[in-house]
């Protein structure tokens, strides 16, 4: 059984006991939170729409943290231009519990 749950403008697969890194939640770790669910397939078949509209994705917050840091460097041929930055995005593992129709 698996569910495809929107967070942040996106669309995730997940089951239960996946880890998932989200983009940043605001949450303490321990919390609990809920995700509203777009698609389930189950045994019985696929359900979206109406059917899945009382469905729910029950997950618990693990960790809030930072990706590892990208660098971004700009630079202008013959103007002697440079510009470097580093950049890091921060993100919230959540570890999904439970699904439930």
């Amino acid at each position: 059984m698996y569910a495809i749950i929107e967070n942040g403008n996106k669309q995730y697969k997940v089951s239960e006991g996946d880890v998932l890194r989200l983009e940043k939640l605001d949450a303490q770790v321990g919390d609990s939170v809920e995700f509203p669910v777009v698609m389930i397939s189950a045994e019985d078949g696929i359900k979206t729409g109406e059917e899945v509209k009382t469905a729910k994705v029950s997950a618990k917050v693990e960790a809030q943290d930072k990706f590892r840091k990208i660098v971004v460097f700009k630079y202008k041929a013959k103007k002697n231009e440079r510009k470097k930055q580093g950049h890091r995005q921060p993100f919230t593992a959540v570890k999904i519990e439970k699904i439930t129709l």
